[in-house]
């Protein structure tokens, strides 16, 4: 898993195949029954772009699965897009242009997860122990574009670092002894982040 997604391939015996291209890695993580396994190091946590999270589905999502799983309705999943169409948009997105004072609030909210920076706000400096990598800048600014894209602009606002931040930092921010024991989420660190940073610039979210 790790090497496909540092060097897109896979070795098998001693014989590195390549994989093609576009490809993604997908990992989920189950809180039942985890007995005998380990959590990822947070050296390989950092490669994943985002975390989501998932919660139990609504009255009516679940009614949607029902009705799919248990009646003599079928279901068929029809192609949207093929490989090459893939990649043209995937390099789309890297064209999407960001004005410098957006690219400045992305790269600040990575800043104040780190508690011995300028940018870290009194609850980061309590209860966090490490903060977040490049790889979270990297992150926040590709999804941020992928984001105005699917929302019809072609520019990248803040409202899109306030929707995009919280996935692409949750597993990067690690607590100390103190948050873990206070219970502490990092999501609520992240909010705390994101607030301190937009209502600084007049800008108000709802996170």
């Amino acid at each position: 898993m790790l090497e496909a997604m540092q060097e897109h391939s896979v070795t098998v015996a001693g014989d590195v195949r390549a994989l093609p291209e576009p490809f993604f890695v997908l990992a989920t993580q189950n809180p039942i029954e985890q007995e005998g396994t380990y959590p990822l190091p947070e050296a390989q946590l950092d490669r994943f772009m985002m975390k989501l999270l998932v919660g139990p589905p609504s009255l009516a999502e679940l009614a949607t699965i029902v009705e799919r799983t248990t009646t003599a309705a079928s279901s068929h999943a029809s192609p949207v897009l093929d490989g090459p169409r893939l990649l043209e948009m995937r390099a789309l997105v890297r064209e999407v242009p960001v004005a410098a004072h957006v690219r400045d609030v992305a790269l600040r909210a990575v800043l104040a997860t780190h508690p011995e920076t300028e940018y870290a706000t009194p609850m980061v400096k309590q209860f966090v122990r490490y903060g977040a990598s490049p790889r979270a800048a990297q992150a926040i600014m590709l999804g941020c574009k992928v984001r105005s894209l699917l929302d019809g602009r072609y520019h990248v606002a803040t409202d899109d670092v306030a929707a995009v931040a919280p996935a692409a930092l949750r597993h990067r921010v690690l607590l100390n002894f103190e948050g873990e024991a206070e219970g502490i989420r990092t999501d609520a660190v992240i909010a705390d982040i994101l607030a301190a940073l937009l209502s600084a610039k007049g800008v108000e979210i709802s996170v």
